[in-house]
């Protein structure tokens, strides 16, 4: 990366790509990052204990980035807290999560940055998330709550960016690729390490807001995410994790009768879970819903040993 020039004083960027395998799509991500526009960027790989070899690989085929070795699989949220930590001690001034089946288009970096300088108030931005087929069909454009059916959605989810969703404040945006500000960590702290992996994200955000902080979405931004859209192509265990810190999530941040409603709303999406995938044959992911329906009622969160029938999960 170049340096910026002189007298302009840019902030810090530590860029922080998690992986846990997937060395390929490490690689296409990190030579995305490679061609970003911002001078003042900092790539950091953070390897959940991968298997196929990505540290090694990615320190021989991408010399200029720093890799920091987790040891073990921490998950979304503690591996990002590893890398964050690193980070701010380092002088970060912008922290920019990406997952590591990401790619970036050149201006992504840019077009964040230039949205948290426009609003003091601004403590995380995401960008437009496309699918990984084309930069047309849109995977995110910014996330809502809908506390009625206790879920997170996904704003555009497999339509056609034809403009329709502006810059704005948003409730939350996707984890696969978030920036946020370290005053924002400063007022309302890191990850929370007890969801492991999904909703932290949204968990995060809202914590961003209550701390008087806004979430941005900025649509200039634009990233494409392997990812598919909708919950029916996931793994068990994704839909353990999903369906178990969906109870964390509204248990936390609703209230009085919202959260009666929206807590009544996930056990009952996670019983219809058991109770229809098991008619269907599916026994891998009737196992997933009852064993996050127990747990989330018991209050058995972070990383679980499971395992599902008829799954390799």
């Amino acid at each position: 990366m170049s340096a910026p020039s002189q007298g302009v004083t840019m902030p810090a960027v530590w860029c922080i790509v998690l992986a846990y395998n997937g060395v390929d799509l490490t690689l296409a991500c990190l030579q995305s990052l490679a061609v970003q526009d911002y001078p003042n960027l900092h790539v950091l790989v953070l390897d959940n204990a991968s298997t196929d070899g990505t540290p090694e690989i990615v320190r021989t085929q991408m010399p200029g980035v720093e890799v920091l070795e987790a040891g073990e699989n921490f998950g979304y949220a503690g591996g990002n807290n590893l890398g964050m930590r690193h980070a701010l001690t380092h002088g970060a001034d912008l922290l920019f999560l990406v997952n590591n089946d990401t790619r970036l288009d050149p201006h992504c970096v840019t077009a964040l940055v230039e949205e948290t300088q426009r609003s003091p108030q601004c403590g995380a931005v995401g960008p437009m998330v496309y699918t990984w087929d084309n930069w047309e069909t849109i995977s995110s454009a910014g996330g809502a709550i809908d506390w009625r059916a206790a879920d997170a959605i996904n704003v555009g989810a497999g339509e056609v960016d034809a403009g329709q969703y502006p810059a704005r404040t948003v409730d939350f945006v996707n984890g696969c690729g978030i920036m946020v500000t370290r005053r924002a960590t400063e007022l309302a702290g890191l990850i929370d390490e007890r969801f492991f992996m999904y909703w932290e994200e949204t968990d995060w955000c809202l914590r961003i807001h209550a701390a008087g902080l806004d979430v941005h979405f900025q649509p200039a931004a634009k990233m494409q995410h392997k990812a598919p859209l909708t919950w029916r192509a996931q793994s068990p265990l994704t839909l353990y994790y999903m369906g178990r810190n969906r109870l964390f999530f509204f248990a936390r941040h609703g209230h009085g009768v919202q959260r009666v409603r929206a807590w009544a709303g996930a056990v009952k999406g996670l019983l219809h879970g058991v109770v229809q995938n098991r008619r269907a044959g599916d026994l891998a992911a009737s196992e997933a819903a009852r064993k996050a329906l127990l747990d989330g009622v018991m209050g058995r969160w972070g990383r679980r040993s499971l395992t599902f029938t008829g799954a390799g999960t």
